[in-house]
């Protein structure tokens, strides 16, 4: 936004944890809405440069503009939410300066910033590349709030989030995003233009928020940024993994999508690499992409880093460190419990070896020792379920819970495969998860997943063998917003599932998009919203389909 459309105000005095601090920071004329509407604009009009080592891009890429990767807030507890920012002005190298940068922050109840309630001073240096976590506290619960930050002079674009409600509140509707797998090569994110204009209180992204490949790409604006060593089809430096989150960060859509909502993350593989499991490089790896697992956990922490540098997240990170705790538990009043899961991190390896991890059901089966999420958030997750006081409990994580079995299309042995990376090749702590849910008569279980790049809606059964036994839970998958599904897979699949998958009760394979969950006292509405192209930057949102889950029946109704 240009400065001369700025209304500038007298500076403010504004009290922070340690002292009083004088900010002069202007106050908005637009609202968000016009604010989203102005960036579309400008979308169609002034496109940012993709990331690419060319001399011609990495000119183009300079400006004085210090915030071009935009706002974002997430990780919303009743009194405070986390703020980020980074630094860039080249987008080529993704850097800033060799120096640490103030940079000032500002908390509103209003968008033009004239009830200001917090502000301050952060500190945004080079060992974490200039980003910003600003983790705001005496908030107050279950209210919007505007905020922007201000560096070098220069502002940054506003941004909306919202507290949560108090946990003993008795709130009566959330509304709530899901999203996940954006591959920034395979087309435009329409999607996000969508979502953005949605009445949500929360956005959840389950995973796969960039992608590791080398550039290529149809679309010329879309190609990959190159790697410091092209050829592995991976990722291996924290330059790389900051280039290339950086590079996602230049497309004004999801920056729009940031600006509109608080945010929950988390990692799925892609974030680091294609299907690795805790220090476990992946399968199908050969040559100079293969590593040991010290070499794999320099990269794993070069990845992790360049997460934490560029999500709105609440973590304690340690930079250097292979290890990164992310799984953490939001409440939203008494009405909804959500236990988000890390499925990469602690998993033990896909179980039987096999190439690209698709093999036999029975190896799942056979895994009594294998796990998703490792022995401590095992523990963490059942103690989430057994104390919560929520109506609706949902278990936010990013590989598909319900079993799924694909006819072999080569028509050779054995006839039936499973993705050994979801829960299908986990199978014997899908059980036990499933049988405390049944046991233990946790409140409308809910399970939220993404990955798979397609939608599928499901009832979860304790034993899947047994389609007529009662459902424990129900299990959300959401479609890509732009990553790909094989578009021969889906009638095949459709045709099967009544005989190999009688518990999903709808499938898509055709369209990208989002969910949208309306949450209430007495059911849990999701509609499917898609986008018939990604060959477009904008594109009309539809509504597919919708489902209802009420209040004591973990059972997927139509309509």
């Amino acid at each position: 936004m240009a400065r001369d459309s700025l209304d500038v105000p007298a500076p403010f005095v504004a009290a922070t944890d340690s002292a009083a601090i004088v900010i002069g920071m202007p106050a908005l004329e637009l609202s968000r809405r016009h604010l989203l509407g102005g960036a579309a604009a400008v979308a169609g009009a002034t496109l940012l440069p993709s990331l690419s080592s060319s001399p011609a891009a990495a000119h183009a890429g300079q400006t004085a503009d210090p915030f071009l990767l935009g706002v974002a807030s997430g990780d919303p507890l009743p009194n405070q939410v986390v703020l980020w920012t980074r630094l860039v002005r080249d987008l080529a190298s993704a850097a800033f300066s060799s120096r640490p940068v103030p940079v000032s922050w500002q908390v509103a109840r209003d968008e033009r910033f004239r009830r200001p309630v917090r502000s301050g001073v952060a500190l945004a240096g080079p060992e974490l590349a200039h980003s910003v976590h600003v983790d705001v506290t005496g908030l107050e619960p279950g209210r919007e709030y505007f905020y922007r930050f201000k560096a070098m002079g220069d502002i940054s674009p506003v941004g909306r989030t919202k507290t949560a409600a108090d946990r003993w509140t008795d709130l009566s509707r959330l509304r709530v995003g899901i999203v996940n797998c954006q591959d920034f090569q395979n087309g435009y994110w329409p999607a996000y233009w969508g979502l953005a204009e949605e009445d949500l209180d929360v956005v959840f992204h389950l995973g796969d928020y960039i992608y590791e490949y080398d550039p290529r790409s149809r679309f010329p604006d879309r190609a990959h940024t190159t790697p410091e060593t092209p050829g592995l089809d991976q990722l291996s430096t924290l330059n790389d993994y900051r280039q290339r989150h950086a590079q996602y960060k230049s497309d004004p859509a999801l920056r729009a999508a940031h600006a509109s909502f608080p945010w929950v993350v988390t990692w799925d593989d892609h974030e680091t690499e294609n299907n690795y499991a805790t220090l476990t490089d992946e399968i199908d790896d050969t040559g100079p992409a293969k590593q040991t697992p010290e070499q794999f956990a320099a990269q794993r922490a070069s990845a992790y880093q360049a997460y934490y540098e560029h999500m709105p997240i609440r973590a304690d990170l340690r930079p250097g460190s292979a290890d990164l705790r992310i799984f953490r538990r939001f409440d939203f009043g008494r009405l909804v419990r959500f236990n988000v899961l890390d499925t990469r991190q602690y998993r033990t390896d896909q179980p039987g070896g096999f190439p690209t991890d698709f093999g036999p059901p029975a190896a799942g089966t056979a895994n009594t020792a294998g796990t998703l999420t490792g022995e401590a958030q095992e523990r963490w997750l059942a103690d989430g379920l057994l104390r919560s006081h929520a109506r609706w409990n949902v278990i936010a994580q990013q590989v598909m819970m319900a079993r799924t079995l694909f006819p072999n299309p080569t028509g050779q042995q054995p006839p039936v495969l499973a993705n050994l990376d979801q829960w299908d090749g986990y199978a014997p702590q899908r059980t036990r998860l499933l049988q405390l849910l049944a046991d233990a008569r946790i409140s409308n279980p809910v399970v939220l997943a993404g990955d798979i790049h397609s939608t599928w809606l499901s009832e979860l059964k304790v034993d899947f063998d047994r389609p007529e036994s009662p459902s424990v839970a129900v299990e959300l998958v959401a479609t890509s917003i732009s990553s790909d599904f094989p578009v021969a897979f889906d009638a095949p699949i459709k045709a099967a599932n009544p005989v190999f998958n009688p518990h999903v009760r709808y499938f898509d394979g055709l369209k990208r998009g989002y969910l949208r969950c309306d949450v209430r006292r007495h059911s849990w509405r999701t509609d499917v919203r898609v986008v018939d192209t990604i060959e477009v930057r904008q594109a009309p949102v539809s509504t597919s389909v919708s489902y209802t889950v009420e209040n004591g029946r973990s059972t997927l109704i139509p309509g």
